[in-house]
């Protein structure tokens, strides 16, 4: 929230006005801004704003844009999503699979100076789990976290968790966070971590700053800090991105990033990305109760026509989520436009005239082109879409009250298999606002995540995912890409398939 609501799930964003209005180009502000200083500042323009600052309270993908470079996991993705060495610098699993044992680094300092040790790791995990946050789920299998000394960490889970590295590094949803500034109250507004950088100030519905933190323990950092300015049009950002007021983006116009991609001033580049975006059918109001109904519009949609209007093709069609290239890719697609099929079932379920609130949100606005495609394609089977577009903080709590009788977003910055399928689908499960619930797709959810032999937990996954497409739990749509572009001035970065945003290896050159 990468929902990553993104969850994006996880993943996601607040998006107030852009800066200057909406529609005039930022101005960065100062010698500063433009390179100057020993590192310069650098700019970044991304779409929405930072509802909060802990990260593991947020669900907002800005928020996540801003803390990949403040807090830090024991463990995190490399540049080919295989876990490396964060907080700890090395780790071991015991014979039977249900110890694990970490050796943090020595030397590490929180941002105010004082020293980051194994309690603090302890108290970020029990907070997650005693306070029931949103990703609780993660720990599900974990039963104790202890200290035995200040550099070590052990985590004893009551089953073999082979994705256990995944749900505590892949994203910073599970950073670990300082006590003292979690009870002081303070770190939703002034968070104190022990990352590349530091938090300097906040403008609300404006920008964000952040300095370098000198005492790193991953290296020296070559920029002084980061800007990021609220810039919600991606026309404005592209402008300023163009003109030399800001230096990267990550929002850019769709329809103009092939033609981008062509030029070197500014550099623009996509990657395949692990997000995957999808709608799903309330289920806890009739008649999306009925499989059948949920059935009738996942063959009424035509889903090519759909990712070409709202990704301007920059997206791989797909009915199961984790994408082609994955170890875990499976390549079920039962659904292709059948308007006779989709009608022939809303008659089986007894329905007719029927009338869909379809949920969506302008803070992502493909969600909104997508519906209205969604509207007149459904229109064919005689099913009339009534698109509700809200702003993202009240599409979030529509969700959460079940408000809502169908609504599409998607998950960012996925890694393992079960961050894709879990706790969407298994029975009463957090992010499962749906209401999906079958007691094969929940077996299979449970056994794939302690099954340790690849091959088997593949077949899992797979009987898993059958189920829940065969279900229309959700309604897959498409895997985008993803793409950002920055100056000339910028080296050292890397667009990553995670979308995690890092610049303490970025420099820049004048």
């Amino acid at each position: 929230m990468r929902l990553r609501t993104l969850a994006l799930s996880v993943t996601t964003a607040l998006v107030l006005a852009a800066c200057g209005g909406g529609g005039d180009p930022v101005d960065v502000g100062g010698g500063e801004g433009g390179g100057g200083g020993e590192g310069g500042t650098l700019v970044a323009a991304i779409s929405g704003e930072p509802d909060q600052l802990d990260p593991q309270s947020t669900s907002a993908y800005a928020s996540f844009q801003v803390l990949e470079n403040v807090f830090d996991t024991l463990v995190e993705p490399g540049d080919d999503l295989q876990f490396e060495p964060a907080l700890a610098e090395e780790w071991e699993t015991s014979d039977d699979g249900l110890t694990w044992t970490f050796t943090l680094r020595d030397g590490v300092t929180w941002h105010d100076g004082s020293p980051f040790t194994a309690e603090d790791v302890v108290y970020s995990y029990n907070r997650i789990i005693d306070e029931e946050l949103a990703n609780s789920y993660r720990f599900e299998s974990v039963e104790e976290v202890t200290a035995p000394d200040e550099q070590t960490v052990e985590i004893r889970v009551s089953r073999p968790t082979p994705n256990l590295l995944a749900n505590i590094g892949a994203f910073k949803g599970t950073a670990i966070v300082q006590q003292a500034n979690v009870e002081d109250g303070s770190i939703g507004q002034n968070p104190i971590g022990t990352g590349a950088f530091r938090f300097d100030s906040y403008s609300p519905g404006d920008s964000l700053r952040l300095t370098r933190n000198d005492d790193y323990w991953g290296g020296d950092v070559a920029l002084d800090g980061v800007d990021f300015r609220f810039v919600s049009e991606p026309t404005v950002a592209l402008t300023n991105l163009q003109g030399g007021q800001v230096h990267w983006t990550d929002n850019l116009p769709p329809q103009q990033a092939e033609q981008l991609m062509g030029g070197d001033d500014p550099t623009v580049e996509a990657v395949a990305s692990n997000d995957y975006w999808y709608f799903a059918a309330n289920q806890a109001r009739p008649p999306f109760d009925d499989p059948r109904v949920r059935r009738a519009l996942a063959f009424g949609i035509d889903r090519e026509e759909i990712t070409e209007a709202a990704t301007f093709g920059l997206a791989a069609v797909n009915q199961t989520a984790i994408p082609e290239g994955s170890a875990f890719h499976f390549d079920y697609a039962p659904y292709e436009r059948d308007v006779e099929q989709a009608r022939s079932l809303l008659q089986e379920a007894g329905v007719s005239d029927l009338a869909i609130d379809f949920m969506v949100t302008n803070e992502y606005p493909e969600t909104v082109t997508a519906a209205q495609v969604i509207q007149s394609q459904l229109q064919e089977i005689g099913v009339t879409v009534n698109i509700r577009t809200l702003d993202f903080a009240a599409w979030l709590d529509e969700q959460g009250q079940g408000n809502f009788d169908v609504f599409m977003l998607g998950w960012l910055g996925n890694i393992d298999p079960d961050d894709f399928y879990y706790a969407q689908h298994r029975t009463d499960a957090s992010f499962n606002f749906q209401g999906y619930s079958n007691p094969d797709v929940d077996a299979a959810l449970d056994e794939a995540r302690s099954e340790t032999d690849e091959d088997a937990r593949r077949d899992l996954y797979e009987q898993a995912v059958t189920q829940i497409v065969d279900d229309a739990s959700y309604v897959y749509l498409y895997n985008p890409q993803v793409v950002q572009g920055w100056s000339q001035d910028v080296e050292g970065y890397q667009v990553r398939a995670d979308r995690a945003i890092r610049f303490r290896d970025v420099s820049l050159t004048s």
